[in-house]
């Protein structure tokens, strides 16, 4: 006979649970949470489940910890072109109009499947945009998949599939984007699976949208079955969380037992035949007259003189052409201290702006302080993450090269660089710049991680086991938790998992 758990044992738990992992179980879903601690007891080598309770309540979760538990809270229930509604909305409506939009400019689409479980769902976008792209090669596609389950993680970027993952999909799915194994299961083929980019991500914890998990500049993001596990104070954090990841006018599909009146507070509600989208509302930002003219400042002909003093205020005019920059005003040692603060507040006013998603603020603090010193090398390397989160690439890759001429020897900036040329699909270029950032600091290790992702899109396994290994070697000198420098907030243990995943995947290709 099962022992009885009290409700006030339960409630700590499911508090537990709440802070260290982002799971939710309000009362409706105790008995959900008690069956899923039930079967991790066993595997944490616990016969009496409030034995084990009480063992995971006296001690911080290690990682490996809270992987273990996450398999057993965590639904891994999915199939292809699940809620087939919504996928006919998309292959008819949504995605025409995006590769139409798209097709004579920069050929170049995002998705993320957030919460990706086994993988059937960013398998199922990326055999849909295969259908519906002939000439897919020449365009930069990204389809990311995460998800805070490693195991699901590992099934996923394995590509093996049982029966029940197609009850009810097109019948022509198996046959053509699959083939049997000796063993029963049905593999994705490996032009597909190359599509997917499956990476480790916990929604409550880890930083985003950013660059360096390529959570930014997304065109349509998927998360489903997952919000039901957060708090409603958690589900609004990470729905506007999704919205500063997304660009104007890109949509947000949830499940339909997951919508809430908080959604209309960040998108517009599209209702379609049995199946509801949110799309982004459309926050154009109005770039400030000086930003244009950094578009001028790559050339050197005479006669783009006129048209940046055209676009400046002549204070600024002045300081951009001036062979030096403007003498600095002397201070009293009365005014030093203010003097000093008011310097770093603008930086610290701007990174939070950025931080929180608040790109027209960032943009307006960032252009105060331009007009002051338009040399200032972290106001244009802030704006240019601010423009590449925002998907405009061009714009972002602009203002990373003004930041490059001023200052030749900045590993951070050189890494960014690389970072925007990889995403508008110049990878030589890319590779590149990061033999530039390894050449100037030897430790940096993103730039390690991001060499081995190129090797391997390159299919230079051998080389990318070189990066990886360089690269988990720097991370043993870091615990889990530690924030990573240069990398927008990433931890250790969160990079770690992502090296293993890439590299597990491959040795199973």
């Amino acid at each position: 006979m099962q022992k009885r758990i009290s409700n006030a044992l339960l409630d700590q738990l499911s508090e537990f649970v709440s802070v260290q992992m982002g799971l939710h179980f309000q009362k409706g879903r105790r008995l959900d949470l008690l069956r899923g601690v039930r079967t991790a007891a066993k595997e944490f080598g616990f016969e009496d489940i409030e034995e084990c309770i009480h063992w995971l309540l006296s001690r911080p979760l290690k990682k490996n910890q809270i992987e273990v538990l996450a398999s057993h809270l965590t639904v891994g229930e999915t199939y292809f072109f699940r809620e087939p509604k919504v996928f006919e909305v998309l292959e008819k409506q949504i995605f025409p109009a995006l590769i139409r939009e798209r097709y004579h400019n920069e050929r170049r689409i995002r998705i993320w499947s957030a919460g990706s479980c086994t993988g059937e769902e960013a398998y199922s976008i990326a055999i849909l945009l295969e259908r519906l792209i002939p000439e897919i090669d020449t365009w930069n596609i990204k389809i990311l998949a995460t998800d805070i389950n490693p195991i699901f993680l590992k099934r996923a970027s394995e590509g093996l599939y049982r029966e029940w993952s197609f009850r009810g999909s097109p019948y022509w799915l198996k046959e053509q984007y699959f083939k049997t194994t000796p063993e029963g299961f049905y593999e994705i083929i490996p032009r597909i699976r190359r599509k997917v980019l499956f990476q480790y991500l916990n929604l409550v914890e880890d930083v985003f949208p950013s660059l360096y998990n390529e959570t930014n500049a997304m065109d349509l993001i998927f998360c489903r079955n997952v919000l039901m596990y957060f708090s409603p104070k958690q589900v609004r954090n990470c729905v506007e969380r999704f919205h500063h990841c997304l660009l104007d006018d890109a949509r947000l599909v949830v499940a339909s037992s997951e919508t809430s009146p908080i959604f209309s507070d960040f998108f517009l509600n599209e209702n379609y035949p049995g199946a509801i989208l949110y799309r982004k509302r459309s926050e154009k930002v109005t770039v400030n007259p000086l930003f244009s003219a950094f578009s001028y400042l790559q050339f050197d002909e005479e006669e783009k003189d006129t048209e940046i003093r055209k676009a400046l205020p002549a204070t600024v005019e002045e300081a951009l052409f001036s062979p030096e920059s403007p003498p600095s005003v002397p201070v009293t040692n009365k005014f030093a201290g203010e003097a000093e603060e008011a310097a770093t507040d603008w930086i610290e006013e701007a990174t939070t702006f950025y931080e929180q998603g608040r790109y027209a603020e960032a943009l307006n603090r960032l252009t105060d302080k331009l007009k002051d010193d338009p040399k200032n090398v972290a106001a244009i390397i802030l704006s240019a993450k601010i423009m590449a989160n925002q998907g405009r690439l061009e714009e972002a890759l602009l203002f990373c090269e003004q930041a490059l001429k001023i200052d030749k020897l900045d590993a951070e900036n050189h890494h960014l660089h690389a970072v925007i040329l990889f995403e508008m699909g110049k990878t030589e270029d890319a590779t590149t710049a990061l033999k530039r950032v390894l050449y100037l600091e030897s430790d940096f290790i993103m730039a390690y991680f991001m060499m081995g992702n190129i090797a391997l899109q390159n299919g230079k396994n051998g080389e990318s086991v070189k990066y990886f290994d360089n690269a988990l070697q720097l991370l043993s000198q870091y615990r889990p938790e530690d924030i990573l420098p240069r990398s927008d907030g990433m931890t250790a243990g969160h990079l770690r998992e992502m090296i293993h995943i890439v590299t597990k995947r491959e040795a199973t290709a």
